[in-house]
């Protein structure tokens, strides 16, 4: 692909779309065409699976393997509608998670097997494969409390959100599991700092991308 593609991945309340935002500006002030997306939704239809999956009172009874394929379904919609046609124009691609949340939150912290979750990312990916990936990193006493504090317009955590500490324990270790795998892809860094020394450390992993 011709393009670039970069994804953020974290706990719940790590900064995602803050730095996503923040990169955004600073790679279209140096000239590039960005455009950045957001799992699950984005799309039409992947708005539609979001509301199921963390919003709509259905999603109470949902089971794990059906949380698994409406994640998967939402991101193969979004890859075939946005993302592979954004690369094949050359543009850069910034992704609020991408199919490493799959890893960990379904596979990791759910336990559903990782080697049928490897299987399925690829298939709904195929070539569209981030080129590095951010992992915002903070423990799961300060991401709780980066939820309280934030503004709901109903003032309830999403159903993913209202899963017990221990889960995100899990989803944190794994993520530091998968970047400890992966360490020219992944990146971690450490968001518990302020915002601008975030922005900076994460320009510079992007800098040398792009040279």
């Amino acid at each position: 692909m011709a393009g670039i593609f970069v994804t953020f991945e974290g706990v719940e309340a790590c900064g995602k779309s803050t730095q996503v935002k923040r990169l955004k500006r600073r790679l279209e002030a140096a000239g590039h065409e960005v455009i950045a997306v957001h799992e699950p939704g984005f799309t039409e239809i992947g708005s539609e699976i979001r509301h199921l999956l963390l919003h709509a009172k259905q999603g109470n009874a949902m089971q794990a393997v059906t949380e698994l394929l409406l994640f998967e379904a939402s991101r193969a919609q979004l890859v075939a509608e946005v993302i592979r046609p954004s690369l094949a124009k050359g543009h850069i691609v910034l992704s609020d998670r991408f199919y490493d949340s799959t890893t960990v939150y379904q596979g990791i912290a759910r336990g559903l097997d990782s080697t049928f979750i490897r299987v399925i990312n690829e298939f709904v990916v195929d070539e569209c494969k981030p080129a590095l990936t951010i992992l915002l990193d903070i423990d799961i006493e300060t991401s709780l409390i980066r939820q309280m504090r934030r503004v709901r317009p109903v003032g309830f955590p999403d159903r993913m959100e209202r899963q017990p500490s221990e889960f995100f324990e899990k989803v944190r270790q794994g993520y530091l599991e998968t970047a400890r795998a992966e360490p020219g892809r992944i990146k971690v860094v450490d968001a518990s700092r302020a915002e601008d020394r975030v922005e900076h450390e994460i320009w510079d992993h992007v800098d040398a991308l792009l040279r």
